[in-house]
């Protein structure tokens, strides 16, 4: 069974870092593209990094030289290192995955079936 779990959320302040994990079991890990997706209250869900199976990134503009991506195949862990942390990161985080997405900047909530249960950041000003 499929299954992801987002850790690492909390209360920062301005400027300070988090560091997300996505902890993947029941399914072939390394086959797969992983996307950070996240949603503010009133927004719609929105790709903010993804990294597919070869190791491609994306990143969306608003965090470009901000958040940082990686995956530890042998620990079916993804990690997104997020610096410089203003009060409009603040979202609910989901880690999703799927083997649909071939390219990283399909970093669409389409292309991506199995979600997390999402990890919540808030960014004090």
């Amino acid at each position: 069974q499929l299954q992801l779990v987002e850790s690492g959320g909390g209360l920062v302040q301005f400027g300070g870092s988090l560091r997300l994990s996505c902890a993947a079991s029941g399914f072939s890990f390394d086959d797969y593209a992983i996307g950070w997706f996240r949603q503010a209250p009133g927004k719609e869900r929105e790709g903010v990094s993804c990294i597919v199976s070869d190791g491609s990134t994306y990143y969306v503009d608003s965090v470009k030289g901000r958040f940082t991506i990686s995956r530890d195949n042998a620990k079916n862990t993804v990690y997104l290192q997020m610096d410089s942390l203003n009060p409009e990161d603040t979202a609910d985080y989901y880690c999703a995955a799927d083997t649909r997405p071939l390219r990283p900047n399909y970093c669409l909530p389409y292309w991506y079936s199995a979600w997390g249960q999402g990890t919540q950041v808030t960014v004090s000003s």
